[in-house]
């Protein structure tokens, strides 16, 4: 039987180039993923990562062989390296995006100790995607993904494939393509079941015939479908599970193996007059993602990479994300598939096209890529040029072509920012820069960037800057919904994140995202927030820091409002009512929720007259649904201590963020409250951060990561900054 083991615990690792000799007291005890230097969450250099360090495991198998092979599963390592096992070397493996596995039976001690050590070459090498030129972010270093041990039988299940087909019609259906191999020494023959929703079997049992090093690939289709499933859609994400058996008897014993494959029915396609899911028409929303974290780069657990998952849907309103440039861990896409947040998934790279051997590293990759995720609901599109590169038609053919081949099932883009491109893919999918949005020359037509990189704007920036950064998000986003021939658009970019000296800010962050670094929220993630219906979540946001010097001409005049509420009404005091005010539908007259321009005259602020607080309610079909408040005094009241989760695992490398503001009475940050806060860390857990912690625009985060004790774990903040109001908090986070 096929078993497959965790392995991302008791690893060894050192900063540095060592041989196999070397003694384990040259190394210190970590677990996976992991980065191979923590970092500030700016203010560093990208050559401080860039190194060469070792990674070694000392184990003994978990279980006998019983005559099976043993892989080592590596999902993502940065950027290269090189595989030992007792000694005997693994070729290198370039690229630390995709998945790659060794076949280590050979080298094991069946019954005694086994070591593994990894050479982990983390520099930036011009022959390896996305390498070659100058590229707009950083790729960190490490083992930064999880590893698996994982045993099959000598004839295994390799590739599993669900196809399905004519799910909106009388007679829906699909059909696994199930690939198998024979690593062994005799031929097999073996028989290959698939059953679905457990008690639905395949129309066939395939018997094959495998001979020694053989692969081959079969396929099982079931029919006659209808009404035993539901569709996957955004609101309602439907997913099922294949299983899949490959069984035969060899000379010593009967052997089996068995692949549980996890799927969805939905139909998406590009077409000339815009996207459809399920045979109905939707305009795509949606950010650019990068996989940047501060502190720990690259190398975040499933818990953070699942929710980023969770605010790009829930918190921001997207309906669709790009994962910028590389393929993403597996378990952002998992969240994808699980709540229904589709994804444009596209291969390494940056503007630069390198050689023949470069190239084939491509190639490499955009079948990992797709082999890895082709079964995922919320992969819609397969992005198989480097990202903004020139056209290269010989390279750029051969991309889509095994694009096609390993997945005849969805279309294939591939993003460039000149409208004059070759279109050799399905979807022309174009970066448009032009401040506006331009007529398409090709259909289907998708926008995969604007504005970001064009209006970096920071947290404590001036009032009038971050209104603009808003402003802009929600006007490409309205032409865009008013042209047809336009399938969506897709800002850049969702999360601010790190980058080298000849991009971004002094210090070398891009501040491009519409949430910074840390994912909490500029004013213009509230324009995409605000875009759902209110019957799922209602949005207010006044965007205003409430001040007289905070714009140019000082005041608030005009005050915009990022809403979904039909109108709201605006108080300056509580005798000094503005109005009640709609939607903007002359400056935004497209979007679905546009927000609301408030025009108040002297009561918005006049030089030298005293502030009152500012109150906006927020009207649906006539009621009442929220409101916010904005203190006019400006005065720190409340430190802010809040962690994403009250439990995480005591695996030594689960992860949460704790999060940390300084509000109004009201609980609005804020932005120029620049508080030192130190933190205490009580329990069996280390604090990933910064300490002190300097805000910045009046917030921040910290981590903290388990180590391997359940229990409590408590997180204590105080402002070293002599605020009068601000008193100690904590927070609790439960390890089981």
């Amino acid at each position: 039987m096929r078993s497959v083991f965790s392995f991302n615990a008791d690893w060894l690792y050192a900063p540095a180039d060592l041989p196999l000799a070397a003694s384990d007291a040259d190394f210190a005890p970590v677990a996976l993923p992991h980065t191979n230097i923590e970092l500030p969450y700016h203010n560093f250099d990208n050559a401080d990562y860039q190194f060469i360090s070792t990674y070694r495991k000392r184990f003994k198998l978990p279980e006998r062989l019983n005559g099976r092979r043993v892989f080592l599963d590596f999902e993502g390592v940065m950027i290269a390296c090189t595989v030992f096992v007792n000694g005997r070397r693994y070729g290198e493996h370039g690229g630390g995006y995709t998945p790659f596995s060794e076949d280590i039976t050979d080298a094991l001690n069946a019954d005694g100790d086994n070591v593994i050590q990894v050479s982990v070459d983390s520099t930036e090498r011009a022959d390896i995607p996305p390498y070659g030129y100058v590229v707009d972010y950083l790729t960190f270093g490490g083992i930064y993904r999880e590893v698996s041990l994982r045993y099959v039988e000598p004839a295994h299940i390799e590739q599993v494939f669900v196809k399905t087909h004519d799910v909106l019609s009388e007679q829906p259906r699909f059909e696994i393509d199930i690939t198998v191999r024979n690593t062994g020494e005799r031929p097999v023959t073996a028989e290959i079941k698939a059953y679905f929703m457990e008690d639905i079997e395949g129309d066939s049992r395939p018997e094959v015939t495998l001979q020694p090093g053989e692969r081959r690939t079969t396929t099982v289709s079931f029919n006659d479908l209808l009404g035993t499933f539901a569709l996957w859609t955004l609101d309602q994400p439907t997913l099922f599970t294949a299983t899949v058996s490959l069984s035969y008897r060899d000379a010593e014993s009967y052997r089996d193996d068995k692949v549980d494959v996890r799927f969805g029915f939905r139909e998406a396609v590009f077409k000339d007059d815009g996207f459809y899911l399920n045979g109905e028409k939707l305009q795509l929303v949606g950010l650019n993602r990068h996989q940047t974290y501060p502190y720990i780069g690259a190398a975040a657990p499933a818990r953070l990479q699942r929710r980023d998952a969770d605010i790009l849907k829930h918190q921001l309103g997207l309906n669709l994300v790009r994962t910028s440039h590389y393929p993403q861990s597996r378990h952002f896409l998992d969240r994808c598939d699980e709540i229904g947040l589709l994804v444009f998934e596209e291969i390494p790279g940056w503007q630069f096209i390198g050689d023949v051997d470069w190239q084939a590293l491509s190639l490499r990759d955009v079948q990992a890529m797709i082999e890895r995720d082709r079964n995922r609901p919320s992969v819609v599109l397969w992005g198989v040029r480097i990202n903004e590169s020139f056209d290269d038609e010989i390279f750029y053919r051969a991309t889509n072509e095994l694009a096609h081949l390993l997945d005849p099932t969805r279309q294939t883009g591939g993003v460039r920012f000149f409208l004059g491109s070759q279109f050799l893919e399905d979807v022309f999918t174009f970066n448009d820069f032009s401040k506006g949005v331009l007529e398409p020359v090709h259909t289907p037509h998708l926008i995969t960037e604007y504005n970001g990189h064009m209006f970096p704007t920071k947290t404590f920036d001036q009032e009038e800057r971050q209104i603009e950064h808003a402003h802009r998000h929600a006007l490409i986003q309205d032409l865009a919904f008013a042209n047809p021939r336009v399938s969506g658009a897709i800002g850049w970019c969702a999360f601010d994140y790190n980058t080298h000296r000849e991009f971004g800010s002094g210090d070398r962050i891009c501040y491009h995202g519409v949430s910074d670094i840390f994912r909490l929220p500029k004013w213009a993630a509230f324009v995409y927030a605000s875009q759902v219906a209110p019957s799922v979540r209602v949005v207010l946001q006044a965007m205003t820091f409430w001040t007289m010097g905070d714009r140019s001409e000082g005041g608030n005049d005009p005050l915009l409002v990022a809403t979904n509420c039909d109108e709201v009404e605006v108080w300056a005091g509580d005798d000094n009512k503005l109005g009640r005010f709609q939607p903007d539908r002359a400056a935004y007259p497209h979007l679905p929720h546009p927000p609301i321009t408030v025009r108040g005259g002297s009561m918005m602020g006049v030089w030298g007259r005293a502030y009152q607080d500012l109150r906006v309610v927020g009207y649906v079909d006539g009621q009442a649904v929220i409101e916010q408040r904005i203190a006019a005094d400006g005065v720190p009241r409340k430190l802010e201590l809040r962690a994403d989760d009250d439990v995480i695992g005591a695996d030594g490398s689960d992860m949460t963020r704790i999060t940390v503001r300084v509000t109004d009475k009201y609980g609005n940050r804020l932005p120029f409250a620049t508080a030192a806060i130190h933190f205490e860390v009580s329990g069996d857990a280390d604090f990933v951060g910064e300490n002190p912690f300097s805000l910045i625009g009046g917030q921040g985060a910290v981590y903290i990561r388990a180590r391997h004790t359940p229990g409590v774990v408590t997180v204590r903040a105080e402002s070293l900054t002599p605020y009068k109001h601000l008193q100690p908090v904590s927070v609790t986070v439960l390890l089981e």
